[in-house]
């Protein structure tokens, strides 16, 4: 029988942003936390859901004993993300330059329109010396093996869980492994940001973006899981902050704190719901004792340094600059180093309430 406490590790979505969250995963993998605690889920949303399905791909590899660093695709798909050549570059300037034009009145808005500008979409593919970079699908298919699923998922597999939201009916979505739903077209659901691609359609379902639903997926480790398979807490590692240090006063600032407050409001609900179940048994409402069915999950963060997430503006979402990845990822390894100092000596510091 494991003995290993048991996690659940949920990756907040937020662009390129969420190459803070692929430096977290890497850095946590580099010191054998998979080895150290049971991982028996992960979850993500957008830039996060890419993140927890290439670590999750890793970690059912491990499993097999094909490999032994299970971060591998993780960090060769954000490599391969990010702008390399003179013109992925030229044209990421571009993109990240106008953002920033727009969002500061420098530049009319244009309300962006992914059916209508299909054509410009498919003109720059036509251009670009690596049709991967413009082909989301395309770059996920490199680097996973999704056919591989079937024979590497067993009972004992962590699970994963990926946000998104049905644009008909309006309802919150999450892929799950536990029902065979892992596929390419579910991370590009999840990911699917409808200014930029167009919707994505599973079988008589649209899909949009999860940024718009569960941001991460959190609930459903503790409700639609066995007692058994529950976790004994959930690390969360979370793009947008909480809090900012001054009131938004420019159209460029409140356009990021409006982005930063609508990605935080599902995952908040969604912790406190956890929180109030740990009250009601601490309160003695709820007896795990007796009816089996209720435990305590303790939460804790690993988030960006709060000047530096409050430097970043909405525009850095787009930027797939080497540069700018490598500087996220980075400071993801610094944030996580300090996250296990305290997890080891000073545990209470890493867990907060909403």
């Amino acid at each position: 029988m494991d003995e290993r406490k048991k996690i659940a590790i949920a990756c907040q979505g937020g662009g390129s942003h969420t190459a803070f969250t692929a430096g977290v995963l890497k850095r946590l993998l580099e010191q054998r936390v998979d080895e150290h605690y049971n991982i028996v889920g992960l979850s993500g949303t957008s830039g996060g859901a890419i993140c927890a399905t290439t670590v999750w791909y890793g970690l059912l590899k491990k499993a097999q004993g094909t490999v032994k660093e299970p971060y591998h695709w993780l960090v060769n798909f954000w490599e391969d993300n990010a702008a390399k050549l003179p013109w992925e570059e030229y044209l990421n300037l571009l993109t990240v330059c106008s953002a920033r034009f727009q969002d500061n009145g420098m530049m009319p808005a244009v309300a962006p329109n992914p059916y209508a500008t299909q054509w410009l979409t498919s003109w720059l593919e036509t251009l670009s010396p690596r049709k991967e970079y413009l082909d989301l699908r395309m770059i996920l298919e490199n680097h996973i093996n999704f056919a591989e699923f079937e024979q590497l998922v067993v009972p004992s597999s962590p699970r994963l869980l990926l946000g998104a939201v049905e644009v008909l009916s309006g309802e919150f979505k999450a892929f799950d492994s536990y029902k065979r739903e892992i596929t390419v077209e579910a991370i590009m659901a999840s990911a699917g940001i409808p200014t930029i691609f167009k919707a994505i359609r599973i079988n008589d379902e649209v899909y949009w973006d999860g940024l718009f639903s569960e941001n991460p997926p959190v609930k459903a480790f503790v409700t639609q899981t066995e007692i058994a398979r529950r976790p004994d807490e959930i690390w969360i590692i979370q793009i947008n902050p909480k809090t900012c240090d001054e009131e938004p006063s420019t159209a460029e600032s409140i356009v990021d704190r409006r982005n930063e407050l609508t990605g935080n409001l599902s995952l908040f609900q969604e912790v406190r719901f956890i929180q109030s179940v740990n009250e009601w048994i601490d309160q003695g409402y709820l007896n795990p004792k007796y009816d089996g069915q209720f435990k305590t999950i303790n939460v804790r963060w690993i988030s960006m340094e709060n000047q530096f997430a409050n430097s970043l503006d909405y525009a850095s979402k787009l930027d797939r600059s080497q540069e700018f990845i490598m500087q996220l990822m980075e400071h993801g390894r610094l944030q996580t180093d300090a996250f296990l100092y305290c997890l080891e000596r000073a545990p209470a510091l890493v867990s907060r309430a909403i």
